[in-house]
């Protein structure tokens, strides 16, 4: 029965979800989950450790590391002045390069829709080689963490997010630009896939409704963390 409800019983081929959104199930190899999810040591051993960031006075159910900036309701800084003012561990140069992997995946997947203008890849802003993200935000969700309908609003440049997904299954939610109301896709992002929104899917409300506990693949497993799944999402802040 368990078969049923298993990530390989849905329609999982690459599609753009909206314009401007694109997603990319299995794009990571299983030698790139496991090499990505031992980076998380790494950074949970950082400066800044893993935090519950606070929005209207209320933490967070995901505990945040960011890469390259510290990132608040509002604002980014080289330090995270509200946990330890500890300056954050730089953007590694590896995640750009596969930051501009994913857009390229996404091109193609734009490329072979038989219903796109010659120029969409351009007008959403996918230009792999003209990518450079200078921050990504890890967030690690337990089995009981969610993220409620919001936008990536505080970066000044309007560069597509890329987002990789590690660990369990998440149930998630892309909206639309307007508000947190439908039309909204819900999708099943399992350990490996990756999404991209950029041009006018950019500011699209998005979030995460409910974690599948005991889905990730043996490669993508976070058996040290208690399960759970870890979300990358690159993003150019535009700051200097």
């Amino acid at each position: 029965m368990d078969s049923l409800f298993a990530d390989e019983a849905f329609d999982r081929r690459p599609s753009i979800v909206a314009p401007g959104a694109v997603w990319i199930p299995g794009f990571l190899s299983e030698q790139a989950q496991s090499w990505i999810i031992a980076r998380w040591a790494e950074w949970q051993s950082g400066p800044v450790p893993p935090h519950a960031t606070t929005i209207a006075g209320h933490p967070m159910s995901v505990r945040t590391i960011g890469l390259g900036w510290h990132w608040r309701p509002g604002r980014y800084d080289r330090r995270a002045a509200d946990v330890n003012n500890r300056r954050v561990l730089p953007f590694p140069d590896w995640m750009t390069r596969l930051g501009r992997q994913v857009l390229q995946a996404a091109t193609a997947v734009v490329d072979d829709a038989d219903d796109q203008p010659a120029d969409t890849v351009a007008a959403w802003g996918f230009v792999p080689n003209g990518y450079h993200p200078d921050v990504a935000l890890v967030n690690y969700y337990d089995a009981q963490a969610k993220m409620g309908m919001h936008q990536d609003k505080d970066e000044f440049d309007p560069a597509p997010v890329v987002s990789l997904s590690l660990g369990d299954t998440c149930l998630f939610r892309f909206g639309n630009s307007e508000h947190r109301n439908r039309p909204y896709t819900d999708l099943r992002l399992a350990s490996g896939d990756a999404f991209v929104f950029g041009g006018p899917a950019r500011f699209a409300y998005h979030g995460v409704r409910s974690i599948q506990p005991g889905t990730a693949p043996e490669a993508g497993r976070l058996d040290h963390l208690g399960g759970g799944r870890i979300n990358i999402t690159m993003r150019t802040t535009g700051r200097g």
